[in-house]
């Protein structure tokens, strides 16, 4: 947020909506890059944005979609986009940890945990996982209960499965 005068000017995120084989998804992009990909379910609650306007001409916006419909045609392992993360700092430290989980493979909210360093921290990592913003790009998909379980998911359950399978075709996932 910038100071203009006596003013302050609020950024204005940009949207579109993407049909996809996980449901329709809104994508958000600000001046600095993707803010955040939602689900048909996210209330609102789970990642908090500002106003948003449909801007389908958003360069940002056209590239990810590009993007996310190379990755469900199986052409695309992984995404070269500008993120915008907005959080704390242990959120943003667990949605880069996120993006260091190779395609194809999973990781327990242990992992994770010890990946930033912050071993005893595995319930917030959780959260923070549950916070991410940039779901499918920062995969928080991969993230997996320390037994092998598939756990909540802002998406729900089947869309984490479908994803999973999408990177792993050999795998048979149990919910």
């Amino acid at each position: 947020m910038a100071i203009d005068g006596d003013r302050e000017m609020i950024e204005m995120l940009s949207a579109v909506q993407m049909p996809s084989p996980v449901g329709e998804l809104t994508l958000v992009a600000g001046d600095a890059g993707l803010v955040a990909i939602l689900w048909e379910s996210d209330d609102g609650s789970r990642v908090r944005l500002g106003e948003t306007m449909e801007a389908a001409d958003h360069p940002v916006l056209g590239e990810t979609r590009r993007q996310l419909d190379e990755y469900f045609a199986g052409g695309r392992r992984t995404f070269d986009l500008p993120l915008d993360f907005r959080g704390t700092d242990f959120q943003k430290a667990v949605w880069t940890a996120l993006l260091r989980i190779p395609f194809g493979k999973t990781r327990s909210y242990a992992e994770i945990a010890q990946a930033i360093e912050r071993p005893a921290a595995v319930r917030a990592v959780g959260a923070a996982n549950g916070r991410n913003p940039i779901s499918i790009v920062a995969p928080c998909h991969r993230v997996i209960g320390s037994a092998g379980a598939l756990t909540g998911f802002a998406g729900g359950l089947v869309a984490k499965r479908y994803l999973l399978e999408l990177e792993q075709p050999q795998a048979r996932l149990s919910l």
